[in-house]
């Protein structure tokens, strides 16, 4: 399994373009896919530097409906032709907004009736090629990351909470399994925790968000001692499992689980690659 980042808000080599946005290629022996498709066209130019055919992509995974995960997608239909496009049922006839620093608007306007024939709807679970599970998590018990507070969608003419019953997990593979978080909107144990409900094997690799943004600008979020915390539980649950992250992740969030987790954890960024 090949996985290469091509759009984040980071990057380390000269040329690569940067956003506030996620998108991951994977490809193995059987299938090309895209994990989110970042904000704009970004994924596509930085694909082209790398020498990634985006035409030849079989499937579409998109983790929630926030703009930094889909807004891409528009740029993916003038490249690609054929790939499947995998989505949770309730993005469709809803709006996203976020009320951090300034209110506004944090989802596209698309028009999914034209993608019929392409479109595959998940409402709760789906599987693809036999080792493509894709999910809401189903198990809540642990905190939500705080910063989910600012987070609303539309229901009906109000607004309301964001649950993220839009969030999907795309998990790859049997007995070494892959997890994207997208934003980890959910909470990272509870996504870890629905994925073991979800099947056996062994989780190797957890990469994406885990939404643990850095105190900033008068908003906070959670603390030092709360993150450490949340290190000290995933070393214990999980010591053999590699964390992957950026995107949503803040620097000192990162500083102080990486205190924690030493070569467990990793910082992602544009053209960052990965085999397993």
């Amino acid at each position: 399994m090949r996985v290469v980042v091509l759009a984040d808000n980071r990057a380390v080599e000269a040329g690569f373009g940067t956003e506030h946005g996620l998108s991951v290629y994977l490809e193995t022996e059987s299938y090309k896919c895209l994990l989110d498709v970042g904000a704009s066209d970004l994924f596509a130019r930085n694909a082209n530097m790398m020498d990634i055919d985006l035409s030849d992509v079989d499937y579409i995974f998109i983790s929630h409906g926030h703009a930094d995960h889909i807004g891409g997608l528009p740029a993916f239909l003038v490249i690609n032709q054929k790939a499947k496009i995998v989505l949770s049922s309730h993005i469709f006839n809803r709006d996203y907004y976020s009320s951090r620093n300034s209110f506004r608007k944090i989802s596209v306007d698309f028009d999914f009736n034209a993608l019929k024939e392409r479109l595959i709807a998940v409402d709760e679970k789906a599987l693809f090629e036999e080792e493509i599970a894709v999910f809401n998590p189903t198990i809540r018990k642990h905190p939500y990351p705080k910063a989910n507070g600012m987070l609303f969608k539309s229901h009906g003419d109000e607004l309301i909470d964001d649950d993220f019953d839009h969030e999907l997990i795309i998990v790859v593979g049997k007995e070494k399994r892959f997890v994207f978080t997208g934003c980890g909107h959910n909470g990272l144990l509870n996504i870890l925790e629905s994925v073991i409900a979800e099947g056996s094997g062994e989780i190797a690799c957890v990469m994406g968000g885990f939404h643990l943004l850095d105190n900033k600008n008068g908003l906070e979020y959670e603390t030092a001692e709360e993150i450490v915390e949340l290190g000290e539980k995933l070393k214990s649950r999980f010591p053999s499992t590699g964390f992957i992250t950026g995107h949503c992740t803040g620097d000192n969030a990162f500083s102080h689980l990486k205190s924690i987790l030493g070569e467990q954890l990793k910082q992602f960024y544009v053209g960052y690659e990965l085999s397993i």
